[in-house]
C-alpha cells in the first residue's frame, strides 16, 4: 500500500490560494459600465457607486474576487503558466465553492463583485457549462445581485454563451495576441475564428436585447456592461502601430467597451518566446498603449494620427497626446475663449471634463489662466499650447525642442503672479487616474 498514495483533497483555502494566483495575469477585469439596483429579495447590487475600483500603478483593477474556475487546461499556449505541458499544481473549484467564496467575501465587505475566468478543462463546452452552472446558482440559489464579469470560452457553443450572458454583467473573450500569425505561433490550439465568432455573437445578441428591452421593460438583460478583450504585449514582434490599429478595429467593428493590454511576463522557457532579460515586463509600453487607447475612445483621435508605418512605436519619454501636439505645432497655440470642444480635447493638459467646463464657462465671460487652473486644466503642460485673450502665459518659442526640454525639466517655475500654484513633474502614471487619462 505504501506504493500507492491517494491524493489528499485540497481545502477551499488551498484552492483559493492556487486559483487566485493563477488569475493574476488576466488584466481584463474592469468593473464599470452597468447600473442595476437589487430588487430587495437578495444581497448586493450593481450600482456604479457600489462597485469599488482599486487600480495598481500599471492600471490593473483589484476590486473584484478574481479567480480561475480551474487551472487545468487542455491547451498548450507557450506564454501561459497554466499550459498543459507545465508541471504546476492543478486544482478546480466546484460551482458551489465559487458561490460560497463570493457570498462570504461580499458579506465581509472585501469585494463588490466577481471576476471568473478559467482554463479549459476537457473541452470548451464542458468548461463553459460549469461556468454557467456557477452563475446560475449564484443568481438563483444564493440571490447574488452584484457585479459579475465572466470569460467566455472560445469554441464553446452559442447556446451556452447566450445562457451565461443573461446572468453576467460583462463578458470578455481574450484576443490573446494582436495578429493571427502570432496566435498560430504561440497558441497553436487556438484560432482567430474561434475567438472572433463568440465576440461577434455577443455583439449581435446585445443589439437584439436592446430592441427587446425597448418593447418589454422587464425583459432580461444580456451582458449589459458590454464586452472586453485582452492582448498580450511584448511576446511577439508587433509594433505599437499594429496593436493600436487592431484595437481601433475592435472598437469599430465589435463595439467593445475596453481593450486591455497585458505586458508579457516571462513565466515559461520556450524558444518561441523572447529571451529572458533583467528588464522585466514592458510596463511603460503597456502604459503608453493604455494612454493611446483612451485617446481613441474619448478624444476622437485615430490610430493613423498617433502612429504610422514610418513611426511605428510610441515615444517612451512623452505621453501620446503631448507627443502628437509637439509634432503638430502648426495647430497651436489654441485660443481657449474661441476654440471648439473638439479642438480643446487635443490640447495637452486639457481633459474631456475640463474641456466641457471651459465651453460652459466662457458663455458668461472670458477666461484667463487662473480660471483654467480652477477648472482642472494641467497648466504645466497646457501653457505651451494655449492662449487666453490672445496672450500666452509668458513668452514661449514655438519650437519642438524648446517645449520638450521645458516639459521634462522639473526645475521649471511658473510666473510669479501664479507662484502660489504648485505643479508636479509629469509622472509615469499620471494618466492612469480615472478622469485624467489622456490629458
Amino acid at each position: 500500500m505504501d506504493c500507492f498514495r491517494i491524493q489528499k483533497e485540497k481545502t477551499l483555502c488551498e484552492k483559493l490560494s492556487i486559483l487566485s494566483d493563477a488569475a493574476k495575469y488576466d488584466v481584463a477585469c474592469t468593473s464599470s459600465g452597468t447600473q442595476r439596483r437589487g430588487d430587495g429579495t437578495g444581497i448586493g447590487n450593481c450600482e456604479k457607486a457600489g462597485i469599488c475600483h482599486s487600480f495598481t500603478p500599471d492600471g490593473r483593477c483589484v476590486s473584484l474576487l478574481k479567480i480561475l474556475f480551474t487551472n487545468e487546461c487542455i491547451f498548450d499556449c507557450k506564454y501561459c503558466i497554466n499550459r498543459a505541458s507545465n508541471d504546476v499544481e492543478r486544482t478546480s473549484f466546484t460551482p458551489d465553492e465559487v458561490c460560497r467564496l463570493t457570498i462570504e467575501f461580499y458579506r465581509r465587505n472585501y469585494i463588490e463583485g466577481l471576476f471568473l475566468s478559467s482554463g479549459i478543462m476537457k473541452s470548451p463546452d464542458y468548461t463553459m457549462r460549469l461556468i454557467y452552472e456557477t452563475l446560475y446558482r449564484l443568481r438563483s440559489q444564493y440571490r447574488f445581485q452584484g457585479y459579475i464579469h465572466v470569460k467566455a470560452i472560445p469554441g464553446a457553443s452559442q447556446d451556452l454563451i447566450r445562457m451565461t450572458g443573461f446572468l453576467a454583467d460583462r463578458m470578455s473573450i481574450n484576443l490573446e495576441l494582436p495578429t493571427a500569425e502570432s496566435l498560430h505561433l504561440l497558441a497553436p490550439h487556438k484560432s482567430r475564428k474561434n475567438i472572433l465568432s463568440p465576440m461577434r455573437y455577443v455583439q449581435k445578441k446585445r443589439e437584439e436585447n436592446t430592441h427587446e428591452l425597448a418593447l418589454y421593460r422587464h425583459a432580461p438583460q444580456f451582458v449589459p456592461a458590454g464586452q472586453s478583450t485582452q492582448m498580450i504585449i511584448g511576446a511577439t514582434p508587433e509594433s505599437d502601430y499594429q496593436i493600436i490599429r487592431v484595437a481601433e478595429s475592435l472598437y469599430q467593428k465589435f463595439e467593445l467597451k475596453r481593450v486591455f493590454y497585458s505586458a508579457f511576463v516571462h513565466v515559461n522557457e520556450d524558444s518561441a518566446l523572447p529571451a529572458r532579460t533583467d528588464l522585466g515586463p514592458p510596463l511603460l509600453r503597456e502604459h503608453r498603449l493604455y494612454q493611446a487607447d483612451w485617446l481613441l475612445r474619448y478624444y476622437h483621435f485615430s490610430a493613423e494620427e498617433l502612429l504610422s508605418e514610418e513611426r511605428p512605436n510610441f515615444n517612451l519619454v512623452l505621453d501620446p497626446k503631448c507627443d502628437w501636439a509637439l509634432r503638430h505645432l502648426e495647430y497651436f497655440p489654441v485660443e481657449v475663449n474661441r476654440a471648439d470642444y473638439q479642438t480643446l480635447l487635443r490640447v495637452p493638459g486639457i481633459g474631456y471634463t475640463s474641456a466641457r467646463r471651459i465651453v460652459r464657462a466662457r458663455r458668461t465671460g472670458t477666461l484667463d489662466f487662473t480660471d483654467l487652473k480652477k477648472m482642472g486644466v494641467v497648466l504645466k503642460r497646457a501653457l505651451y499650447f494655449v492662449t487666453c485673450k490672445g496672450k500666452m502665459m509668458y513668452p514661449i518659442r514655438m519650437d519642438e525642442d524648446y517645449i520638450l526640454r521645458n516639459l521634462l525639466d522639473p526645475r521649471e517655475k511658473l510666473p510669479g503672479r501664479l507662484g502660489e500654484i504648485t505643479y508636479r513633474q509629469l509622472s509615469l502614471f499620471d494618466d492612469m487616474k480615472i478622469g485624467e487619462v489622456g490629458r
